[in-house]
């Protein structure tokens, strides 16, 4: 999971304290590679030209990254929503659970273009979903519209696609959090990756070099850099080489079940699914015929040994 919180430099000395005593739920801070981000001011000209792929409607999160997003359906008159990942919502998501219509207040800085300054914050009223079973994803619904956003920062959401992305797509991960992104391809799709306890099901596995995203780039959408249509959602990679933990996910072969991992790999997740689930007034209805998306069912009281813990691997 690539969420980060972060975390000055001269506090680098408590971080091991930090990893060490956190749980999932608290999520994971990252590693002295990752908070050497801190000392990017902006962008380099590589990365604001790659493939005309910049910052509009890229959002930064305390903790993750995110985009201003609609479908093919939203009208300029919907309220808009912002898209993340599930682990980034405050408290992990149980394996085989999904949160729905929760109330919420969360803020987003909206970028400029070039990721250089915030235009804004946007603030959430609702958690339409999130979840971290078949595909790790939140998406948040917020107190304005379409129109009155493009009205009053000149910013128009990203589409995300309804349809599923192939090997070769080319892929533009932008991190608000760090106002960085990252060029590769879309190398295969994997049928079925786990993490800890969770499983992600066609999961989107990244060319590198390329696209070795860190803690923080967590929520970033995968941008078609020739059709600038958001294909997915960046959400992991394998920090140290070990098997199906925290931090560490595995691809599982359909045919064998046999279990690799491979050190630096990194991973996106799948967004297509929301068009099986909306009605005709761009919400999102569970119960509708074709809808494959985790369901909520009634939860379970946690206890010490149900509580995911986090890797303590990170330096």
């Amino acid at each position: 999971m690539r969420t980060i919180s972060r975390v000055a430099p001269a506090c680098l000395a408590a971080l091991n304290v930090l990893v060490l005593s956190a749980s999932a739920y608290a999520l994971p801070v990252g590693t002295k590679a990752d908070l050497r981000e801190e000392d990017r001011e902006a962008p380099s000209w590589d990365e604001l030209v790659a493939a005309g792929v910049d910052f509009k409607a890229i959002v930064a999160l305390s903790n993750c990254s995110g985009s201003l997003v609609r479908f093919t359906t939203s009208k300029t008159t919907d309220y808009a929503m912002v898209l993340t990942n599930g682990h980034c919502l405050s408290g992990m998501v149980r394996a085989g659970q999904a949160r729905v219509n929760e109330s919420s207040a969360r803020s987003f800085s909206l970028l400029n273009s070039t990721g250089t300054r915030t235009l804004g914050t946007l603030t959430a009223t609702r958690m339409m979903y999130g979840t971290m079973t078949g595909t790790d994803v939140a998406l948040y619904k917020l107190s304005t519209t379409y129109a009155s956003i493009a009205s009053r920062y000149g910013v128009a959401p990203l589409v995300i696609a309804d349809k599923r992305p192939t090997a070769g797509d080319p892929v533009r991960i932008v991190s608000g959090y760090w106002r960085r992104i990252y060029s590769c391809q879309v190398a295969k799709m994997v049928p079925e990756l786990r993490e800890g306890t969770w499983t992600f099901k066609d999961s989107i596995r990244f060319t590198q070099p390329g696209c070795e995203t860190i803690g923080g780039t967590s929520g970033s959408p995968l941008i078609n850099a020739d059709t600038y249509e958001v294909l997915g959602i960046n959400n992991t990679g394998n920090e140290s080489g070990a098997m199906c933990t925290v931090n560490n996910p595995c691809e599982v072969d359909p045919a064998t079940g046999k279990t690799t991992a491979t050190k630096g790999a990194a991973y996106g997740q799948q967004t297509h699914w929301f068009y099986g689930c909306i009605n005709a007034r761009n919400d999102l209805d569970l119960n509708k015929p074709g809808c494959t998306l985790t369901k909520p069912t009634a939860l379970l009281p946690l206890t010490d040994d149900t509580i995911p813990q986090v890797d303590s691997d990170e330096e």
